[in-house]
Order: C-alpha cells, then sequence, then structure tokens
C-alpha cells in the first residue's frame, strides 16, 4: 500500500493523505540553522545545536502524535483549518505534501478557499521561511481571519522540558510592528534572540499560550480562534508563542501572499540593547527586510534549489533501473547530506537533547558525502580529531555546539580510533590532499598537545595494536559497533546504564568485527604511510596487518562463518557451540570486506552461510537464533525482546557490507538482491508494513521474530544513508576513488543492462559508459580514455585536466 509517490523531475516523494503510517519528516537546512518538518506541519527548528539552541518546542511522545509545529489556522465563518490538517485535523477537500532538497510544499483546499503553503530555510541566513497562499477559488467573496502559531522553546531542550520550577517562570517577548521577538534569559547570560514575524501590517497578536488556547485547550482548539480575535497578550513568566492574526477578504479569483520569518540572531555582548531593556533588532530587521517581498523570497528558493542541484550533479547515474536512478541521484545523497549536517542529534526518534555528534558515527557518515562538499569533510574530520585522547583512543561523542568530546555514555569503545583511519582513507581518496596529514590537530581539545594529524592516525593505528586479547585478536572495550553487546558490562539492576555500567575495559573479552576492521583500514593506514613517506612505519603496519589476519583464521572462524567475539571468560559468542546468538552479521562482512578468509574459500562460505541463516523478505538480520533471556555476559543486546534491534533485528546499516562482501566475490546478482531488499524505492507499495518514510532509509527494520517483521523504526539519521552510498557507488555501479586517479570496477547482476556515470573528481567531471555485452557479473576487459585503449580499471588523474570520455567494457 502507498501513501504517496515519487517525483523523479521535481525531486519530491509526493504524500497524498495525512494519515501516514507514522510522521513523514523532511529536513530544512543546509548551514547552521534546522527545522524538521512533517507531513502535517509538525516539528521544530534550532541554531547549530538541537539541544542547546533549540527555537520551537516539540512534544516527542504527545498524543495525538505530532501535534506542535508551526501552524496557520484558517478561520472562515465556523470552520476552522489548516493547510497540512494538523492540529485541527478538519478533513480537507484536498490535500496534498511534498517533501523536494531542503524544502516542503503543503497544499490544501476547505470550501472553494486553497491555501499553499512553501517552507524552506535559505542557503546563507540562519531563519525559516515560511510562504502562505491564500486563493478564493469560489465565485463569490470570501471574509476570513488566519492566525499563525509556533511555540517557542526556553532554548535548553532538556532544562525546557524538566526545569518547571524555574523556567515558568523566565519567559519574556517583545513586539514590534509585525515582528514577536522571544527574548528569555536575553536579560542575563545570552546575547540571541529569536524572531517570529510577518511581511504584512496585523490585525492582533497573542505571545501568552494560556490566553490564546484558553484554559485546559490544546492547540488543536484554540479559543482565540474560535472566538475570532487574539486577546493581545503579552507573556511574561509561562510559556511564550508568537501568534499574528490577519483578517482578509478575498474576492472571487483573487489570491494574497504572506511570508512568515522564524529567526535567529545573535549581537555583540556590548551591543545587547538599543535601549533599558530592548533589544538592539539591526540584525532582525536586516532580516525581516531581506525576505519582504516575493521576488526576494524567489530568489532565495532558487538559490537552494541551485545549491542541490550542484551537489547532485556530482554522481549521477543513468541506468535502466528507474529505482537505481532516483536512489543514486536524488534521495540517497540527500539522505547523506543530512546525515552529515545533525550525525544523531536531531529526528523524529532523536530528541536532540542528548547523543550529540557520534566519533564513529561522524566518520562512517564522511564515506558518503565526501564527494559532496569535500572542504567541509576536511573539517569535520580535524574537529573529531581533536577530540581524540593521546593514547589514541576516543571519547564516543561530542557536542557539535563546543566541538567537545562528552562522556555521557563513556568512552572506551575500541572500533572508534579505526573508523577515524577510515574516513581519513576516504578522504585521501576523494581529493588527493595530503597536506591534510600535516594539519596540527589537538588532543582532547588542548591545543598544547597538538600534533600533525598523520599522528592522530599513527596513534589510532597502535591503540588497536597494544589492546590485543588472549588471542591476540583486539579488546572489545566498553562495545563495539554493536553497542549492544556489553561484554565488560555486567548490569544487573534496573535503571543501570548498560553503557557505562562495570569496566569499559577488560584483559579478555575480544572483538572479530574489529579484527576484520584492523585488517581492513590497517591496509588503508599502511597505504598512506607509503605514500606519505614512512616507510618504517608501513612496514610495521604490514607485520601487525599480517598477524591479525592470521589469527582471525586460527581464532575467529568457527567452520562455517567467523566468530563475533570472546566473552570476559573467553567464552565463544556468535558461535555454534552457543545455545542462542549462534551467527552475527558484523564479522562475515567486514572480514570479507577485509579480504579475510577470500583466497583461503571460507568468505564465500561465510557468506552462503548469512543468506541460509540470517537472510529474510525485508533483509539480513543481526544475529539468530534471537536471544530469549537476559544473559548477564552479554548486557544489553540481550535485554530487546526478539527480533527488534540488536536482538535479531535487522539493521540496515549493516546490510551493505554483506552486499559489498559479495562483491568482493564477484556475485554480482546476490549483492544487487541484498541491496534491493533495504532500498525505500523498491520497498515502497509495503508502506503498511514499513511505516517508516518510503523515501529514506531507516535504521532498523523489526526481524522475523518479531510479531511485526517488516516494521521500520529511527529513521533518516543513520549509517544506512552512508553505507548504502558506498555499496551502490563503488561496490555494484563500481566507481571507486582511489589515491591514483579513478578505478571502475562494477558488480552487478547480469540482466543489469548498460549504464552511463557521470562523476566529478578532483576538478574534472568523468563520462563513463559501463558496457556489458556479455552480461558478466564482475570482471572489466579494458578501458577506452579518450579514444585511447588501456588495459586495467584504473583511470589516472592527470593533474590540470578537466574532462574524461571513458568507455568500460566489462567482460
Amino acid at each position: 500500500m502507498k501513501f504517496g509517490f515519487f517525483d523523479d523531475e521535481k525531486k519530491e516523494y509526493v504524500i497524498t493523505t495525512p494519515d501516514t503510517p507514522l510522521p513523514w519528516i523532511n529536513y530544512l537546512g543546509s548551514q547552521d540553522f534546522f527545522s524538521l518538518i512533517s507531513n502535517t506541519c509538525g516539528g521544530y527548528s534550532f541554531y547549530k545545536d538541537a539541544k542547546l539552541l533549540r527555537l520551537t518546542r516539540y512534544r516527542y511522545n504527545n498524543l495525538p502524535a505530532d501535534s506542535n509545529g508551526k501552524y496557520y489556522y484558517i478561520k472562515e465563518g465556523d470552520v476552522i483549518w489548516n493547510p497540512g490538517t494538523m492540529p485541527t485535523r478538519t478533513p480537507l477537500d484536498e490535500y496534498q505534501c511534498r517533501h523536494g532538497l531542503g524544502y516542503s510544499r503543503f497544499h490544501g483546499i476547505k470550501n472553494q478557499l486553497s491555501a499553499d503553503l512553501l517552507a524552506f530555510v535559505p542557503v546563507d541566513t540562519p531563519c525559516e521561511i515560511n510562504v502562505l497562499t491564500l486563493k478564493n477559488q469560489s465565485a463569490s467573496s470570501k471574509k476570513l481571519s488566519l492566525f499563525s502559531y509556533v511555540e517557542f522553546c526556553l532554548w535548553n531542550a532538556v532544562d525546557d522540558m524538566t526545569n518547571f520550577q524555574r523556567n515558568l517562570s523566565i519567559g519574556e517577548v517583545e513586539i514590534q510592528g509585525s515582528a514577536i521577538y522571544h527574548k528569555t534569559e536575553y536579560r542575563e547570560r545570552r546575547n540571541h534572540y529569536s524572531f517570529f514575524s510577518v511581511n504584512t501590517p496585523i490585525d492582533g497578536f497573542d505571545t501568552s499560550r494560556d490566553e490564546f488556547l484558553g484554559v485546559r485547550r490544546g492547540n488543536d482548539r484554540p479559543l482565540a480562534v474560535e472566538q475570532g480575535k487574539c486577546t493581545g497578550s503579552v507573556a511574561s513568566g509561562w510559556y511564550p508563542i508568537a501568534s499574528h492574526q490577519i483578517d482578509l477578504v478575498l474576492a472571487p479569483g483573487e489570491e494574497k501572499e504572506l511570508i512568515f520569518l522564524l529567526g535567529y540572531c545573535e549581537n555583540p555582548r556590548e551591543e545587547k540593547w538599543e535601549a533599558p531593556n530592548v533589544i538592539r533588532k539591526t540584525t532582525a530587521l536586516a532580516m525581516q527586510e531581506k525576505y519582504h517581498t516575493s521576488a526576494q523570497v524567489k530568489k532565495a528558493f532558487q538559490d537552494l534549489n541551485h545549491y542541490w542541484e550542484d551537489l547532485l550533479s556530482r554522481f549521477f547515474v543513468n541506468s535502466q533501473d528507474p529505482h537505481v536512478n532516483r536512489m543514486a541521484n536524488i534521495w540517497n545523497q540527500y539522505q547523506c547530506m543530512v546525515t552529515f549536517n545533525l550525525s544523531r542529534s536531531a529526528s523524529y526518534y532523536e530528541s536532540g537533547t542528548g547523543r550529540g555528534m557520534g566519533f564513529r558515527d561522524s566518520c562512517q557518515d564522511l564515506l558518503g558525502f565526501v564527494h559532496l562538499v569535500p572542504e567541509r569533510a576536511r573539517e569535520r574530520i580535524l574537529d573529531i580529531a581533536a577530540t581524540q585522547f593521546e593514547d589514541g583512543s576516543a571519547y564516543h561523542q561530542y557536542q557539535p555546539l563546543t566541538k567537545k568530546g562528552n562522556l555521557d555514555i563513556g568512552s572506551g569503545f575500541n572500533d572508534d580510533p579505526l573508523w577515524l583511519i577510515a574516513a581519513a582513507s576516504a578522504y585521501l581518496k576523494e581529493t588527493g590532499d595530503f597536506s591534510i596529514l600535516d594539519e596540527m590537530v589537538a588532543f582532547d581539545c588542548d591545543t598544547s598537545k597538538a600534533q600533525p594529524f598523520f599522528q592522530h592516525l599513527l596513534r589510532s593505528f597502535h591503540y588497536t595494536c597494544t589492546h590485543l586479547g588472549p588471542h591476540k585478536l583486539p579488546l572489545i572495550g566498553r562495545a563495539d559497533w554493536n553497542d549492544c553487546l556489553n561484554l565488560n558490562c555486567f548490569s544487573s539492576e534496573p535503571g543501570e546504564p548498560f553503557q557505562t555500567t562495570g569496566p569499559s575495559e577488560g584483559p579478555v573479552a575480544e572483538s572479530v568485527f574489529i579484527a576484520g576492521m584492523f585488517v581492513k583500514y590497517g591496509r588503508e593506514f599502511q597505504t598512506i604511510c607509503k605514500k606519505y613517506g614512512h616507510t618504517e612505519e608501513a612496514l610495521q603496519a604490514k607485520d601487525a596487518i599480517d598477524a591479525m589476519y592470521q589469527a582471525v583464521l586460527t581464532s575467529g572462524w568457527d567452520g562455517d562463518w567467523f566468530l563475533r567475539a570472546y566473552d570476559a571468560t573467553s567464552q565463544k559468542i556468535g558461535s555454534h557451540e552457543c545455545e542462542e546468538g549462534q551467527i552475527f552479521i558484523e564479522p562475515q562482512g567486514f572480514c570479507v570486506m577485509a579480504g579475510i578468509g577470500v583466497k583461503e574459500g571460507l568468505a564465500e562460505k561465510a557468506l552462503d552461510s548469512v543468506k541460509e541463516r540470517l537472510d529474510t523478505k525485508y533483509g539480513i538480520m543481526v544475529q539468530q537464533p534471537a536471544y530469549t533471556r537476559y544473559y548477564l555476559n552479554l548486557g544489553e543486546i540481550s535485554s530487546y525482546p526478539p527480533g527488534y534491534k540488536e536482538n535479531a533485528g535487522i539493521f540496515c546499516h549493516n546490510n551493505p557490507w554483506i552486499s559489498i562482501g559479495e562483491t568482493m566475490i564477484g556475485r554480482g546478482n546476490r549483492a544487487f538482491q541484498i541491496y534491493k531488499k533495504t532500498c525505500p524505492s523498491y520497498i515502497e507499495n509495503i508502506s503498511q508494513i514499513h511505516r517508516t518514510e518510503p523515501y529514506i532509509y531507516s535504521q532498523m527494520i523489526a526481524g522475523k521474530d518479531a510479531p511485526r517483521h517488516g516494521e521500520a523504526k529511527n529513521s533518516w539519521l543513520t549509517g544506512t544513508a552512508a553505507w548504502t552510498f558506498v555499496n551502490l557507488s563503488q561496490a555494484i555501479l563500481g566507481i571507486q576513488p582511489s589515491y591514483d586517479g579513478l578505478c571502475v570496477d562494477p558488480c552487478i547482476p547480469a540482466d543489469f543492462g548498460d549504464f552511463t556515470v557521470t562523476r566529478r573528481f578532483r576538478g574534472a567531471v568523468y563520462h563513463l559508459f559501463i558496457s556489458n555485452p556479455d552480461h558478466v557479473e564482475k570482471g572489466v576487459k579494458y578501458l577506452e580514455i579518450d579514444g585511447k585503449q588501456i588495459s586495467g580499471n584504473l583511470i589516472p588523474f592527470e593533474e590540470g585536466k578537466k574532462e574524461y570520455q571513458v568507455t568500460i567494457h566489462m567482460g
């Protein structure tokens, strides 16, 4: 069942009913100011940090769901409605929501009055623009009143939700003309404020939520709207809002356009005031003037469209499969950029109040966006590295506003350091910019401890070398990629945080997954050392990698698949010897991606075991059999009901690892089959089962042991976006950046057909035509570069050359 359709020409997903299974959201913003907006206009806005600089309120678990946002109430006679249907939920004669790249459009009609709302964040200004156009489609005049509505958050989202004894006495506003200014705490420690304005004179306003809504009423039926008149309230303490009343009379066929702005402004501390307790509004007034007219807003919207057109032109495929084209050219790359901007901080599932930016998360996300914004990728890598400890280990997360690490869920996740090497190698391959290795970068954000970035990579590599267990496999620490496999935890009391209970480091518990990472990214580090002129480090790295390879074969192989780990008593995890949790997905994917067992025939065996034991019609599960009771030695993974999350759920994030592994051994049909099972475009027609947005990836899908097998959760902000793009663009379609140029090595289904790719790489445009007349799954006979035939599959990079015409002959 579908609840909408793709409009590929406009790069939009069109939602045709407000009654989607869950709120289907979009993200507005590309730099510092962001808004989440659902298909019923729910959502919230913030500047840079969703916790510390939250502009508007959103209630995640409220009933009805998705019932706070930026709303426009239209009152005509006794009928009150909203263009996106919420919060009044008045049935409309027509409804449509179009989520596009950085914008959303809403269309509603009620009683021959149409309302069209465009919401977007311009590329260069910290504000959200809402353009509301009302049109009388009837043959007679219409008299109506419009009421805007936003509810301000008192900046710190956690304090706003909890510290009522204080924050119900601190709210302050100012009203000037058609703008309402939120200045809570501006008198004291803050030098920033927000505002909500409209580009027309108003007939009334409210800034007190209680006065606007009325006693014991929700925002579904505000008293002021029912009575047709705002009260003119000025919030003092209690709950500050912004509502404008605009009375209109529309002749037949007449339309009225209104431009609303939600903006964020800062003042230097010495220039906060223009008069006693009156905000200096110079920046706000300039912003309001900048977007006062239709022409100005139209130009800003065109600039936003051009911004996305330029980004998405950097990788463009034209194949016989519209799903591949749609995902590769539009939605997958779009999600990669959203995830780059926000990591795991703010979504319908992430409240924006805790996790901030993840060390591991941000490094993986970079794999999917480095080709889009390499200059920002460079900055992100250096930011991440600056939070690293001197011994090479890392904070697991850091706050985007301060860029400093935090210990909210501890440290000691022993896969973290290797992800920094993954990110650095991706950047170096994409840009060829080895100067980054000379950048002086702090340790633990202490500039007095700064070392060249290469030293950060060296210490990342050596951290694993010096933290090995009895089987010479890497110690797992607090956890590895699977944060819920807590082998040093032993949490036995309710309320104990799994990831901060017990020691972060143990002398025994080991991870085969990290071993696979070490081999894969260790080889990248070895190559970086060679190209950087550090021959001795390269030789030492090779010895350590070879030893780890052998340790995996000796102690990490279980007969038909790779083991997952050894616990704190050296008992096997992910073995046929285990009662439950006999096989895990992670080491099968990463060990094969690292090339472990390929020449020995073990890789094929492991991937066959995945297909036999972990595969379902909705994707590949994390592990099997599911844990049916709580295991003290395993921790959180066994706390979930069977089929959910890490306990045998389908993690979309690591399904691509298996698909990439299949391309390593040349099985294009199987690799593509895996890709399709979790790809949103292919499964749009089961939206009633999947439930989350059909245009982007979710983190998890319920596994076969769950009552709701196939149901997705945690959409948008997930490493799935980056890894699926890497899988599709580099492993399946085979367009692979390398240190020496662009490598082309497709691994596709036999019936995939010929295809073309346009790829911007290091300042040049590559026009690639891939021909597969023999219908092979993998293999390149030769290349023709600008009409000249060469052997192999590497297109050497030539400094200064701006365009390449390349035909790739498979066979």
